[in-house]
């Protein structure tokens, strides 16, 4: 017995091989350097239904009718042997006979002997039908979601726009001017809330939302429908760098809304020149500002610091940052009215050295 040989002769260890092969769950391809099989495991008889002498001692791409006779993989394999290169999960879609469409998963790689330059190349292959089916059925619900939710938010901007309409013409017609102010900035709040669905909606549901160039067009869209040609009122954005999900957009930018329509209603006077709304969005790490500012008349009668009446606009800015975890100060003056909105991650409480 050869020094090193464990087994008694050649064909104690051609047994040994074939057995290790058989066992193997996947179809496996045993390869001379020619890409002729040498052998073949019991899994991949019973896989695509053939027999040893159909099989041993042919080459692979005369297999079945040709399904492995591709030239990309003709290529890879060829390869293999003079380069000690490697084959990872190449795909191979085909019609098989026997078992009909398949989608198989090749890795091949070159056995190494210690003794000899014999050359041998293993080629395992993994039948990945059922997943490549679940993963196009997925894609297809992932389809099908999509479009039903494209339909949900064209269903709700258009229900959005009716019950807009339908406010301002019920304000035209009541008699009460506290009864139509009341419709008028229902009216305005629900074209507000219509403007924050259009841009989430643009921006792409479940990613991030860039906040810098969300708060800048939802700002033009609420400057367009609320000031008009006739105020003397301009908005200006400054925002830095900052995503927030889909959620907390939509509390920042009702926010930003109102913000915008107390400064419309209650900061500017009919023969305003040059008012101007300053939104502006801080970052620094995880924590955030955000902040509406005017350069109006402000509340003459509190100082700085000085807490707002609670009025349907306070309360709706109150509600919001509670979501967002933030906190609401509002400084008031001759000098006009800033909104700040903070949120700040809590630190951990580091132990005390003793």
């Amino acid at each position: 017995m050869a020094r090193g040989m464990p087994f008694a002769d050649i064909e104690d260890g051609r047994a040994l091989a074939q057995a290790i092969v058989d066992t193997v769950r996947e179809p496996l391809l045993v390869l001379d350097k020619d890409l002729r099989v040498v052998a073949a495991s019991r899994s991949f008889y019973l896989t695509f239904r053939v027999n040893r002498q159909e099989t041993q001692g042919r080459l692979l791409y005369a297999l079945g009718d040709g399904q492995w006779d591709i030239p990309a993989l003709r290529a890879l394999l060829e390869k293999i042997a003079p380069d000690h290169s490697v084959l990872d999960d190449f795909e191979v879609e085909q019609e098989f006979p026997g078992i009909g469409p398949r989608v198989m998963l090749l890795n091949a790689r070159k056995v190494f002997y210690e003794r000899n330059n014999h050359t041998t190349i293993l080629l395992a292959i993994e039948d990945i039908t059922g997943r490549r089916a679940a993963e196009r059925e997925m894609q297809q619900l992932l389809h099908q979601k999509e479009l039903l939710l494209e339909e949900m938010q064209h269903r709700i901007a258009n229900s959005l726009q009716i019950i807009a309409s339908i406010l301002l013409l019920k304000a035209s017609t009541v008699q009460s001017d506290e009864t139509r102010a009341h419709l008028q900035d229902a009216h305005k709040r629900v074209l507000s809330v219509a403007a924050v669905q259009q841009h989430l909606t643009a921006s792409g549901r479940g990613d991030p939302i860039a906040i810098g160039p969300y708060l800048s067009k939802l700002c033009a869209t609420l400057a367009d429908s609320m000031i008009g040609e006739k105020r003397s009122v301009s908005v200006e954005v400054s925002a830095e760098e900052g995503t927030a999900s889909s959620s907390a957009a939509v509390s920042i930018g009702l926010i930003v809304t109102e913000g915008m329509i107390n400064a419309l209603k209650h900061a500017f006077p009919a023969d305003t020149k040059d008012g101007r709304i300053a939104v502006a969005y801080k970052v620094n790490g995880l924590d955030w500002k955000l902040s509406v500012a005017d350069n109006g008349m402000g509340k003459p009668n509190q100082g700085p610091g000085a807490v707002a009446k609670t009025g349907l606009g306070t309360s709706i800015v109150n509600a919001l940052a509670q979501q967002l975890n933030a906190r609401v100060d509002l400084v008031t003056g001759s000098e006009g009215t800033i909104m700040t909105v903070s949120h700040t991650e809590p630190t951990s409480q580091l132990p005390h050295a003793a």
